[in-house]
């Protein structure tokens, strides 16, 4: 019992320290098993108000991964694949105290704010069903694409990987 403790503990805290935040919804009534094929809404792409290097990249790894699944990129898709991004800045301010005395409990004298920021980058996946129209599938992915360890192909693959995760296997 108490391994399992530790073991549920050590995945909440692998999951929380993710540095992208997922969330998705589809229709439960649609047996996925009846698709098999899908391509991107060209006008939705040309729609994007983002580089075309990072057109690419986004644009290969939807590809990489709805292939993983199971799924053939195809002139006569099952699915479109409808894609959009945004961004915002968070900013954050950090306050800092200088002391008289030692460590923590010393006499404050003086408080500094120093604010920084952040840009979010926020990616929409809309699955729609090419015959009817209609939305079966949606995820969207917020979090920062920077980074020291990895390279930007990199950190954008793992973002869209993330959001496709939930995405269904092709049976």
């Amino acid at each position: 019992m108490k391994k399992k403790l530790i073991l549920i503990f050590f995945i909440v805290l692998l999951y929380s320290c993710s540095s992208v935040k997922v969330i998705y919804d589809f229709d439960s009534t649609i047996n996925f098993s009846n698709y098999s094929s899908f391509a991107f809404s060209k006008q939705e792409v040309e729609k994007l108000d983002i580089s075309d290097i990072d057109k690419k990249r986004i644009l290969s790894s939807i590809e990489e991964s709805l292939v993983s699944k199971g799924y053939n990129f195809s002139s006569t898709p099952d699915l479109i694949v409808n894609i959009s991004t945004k961004s915002r800045e968070d900013i954050y301010i950090n306050q800092s105290y200088y002391r008289f005395g030692f460590g923590w409990y010393g006499y404050p004298y003086d408080q500094t704010y120093r604010p920084s920021s952040r840009i979010i980058g926020l990616l929409y996946i809309d699955i729609i069903d090419a015959k009817t129209g209609s939305l079966i599938w949606q995820g969207n992915g917020s979090g920062s694409l920077y980074s020291n360890k990895y390279s930007r192909d990199q950190l954008v693959s793992n973002f869209v990987i993330k959001v496709l995760e939930s995405f269904p296997y092709k049976s």
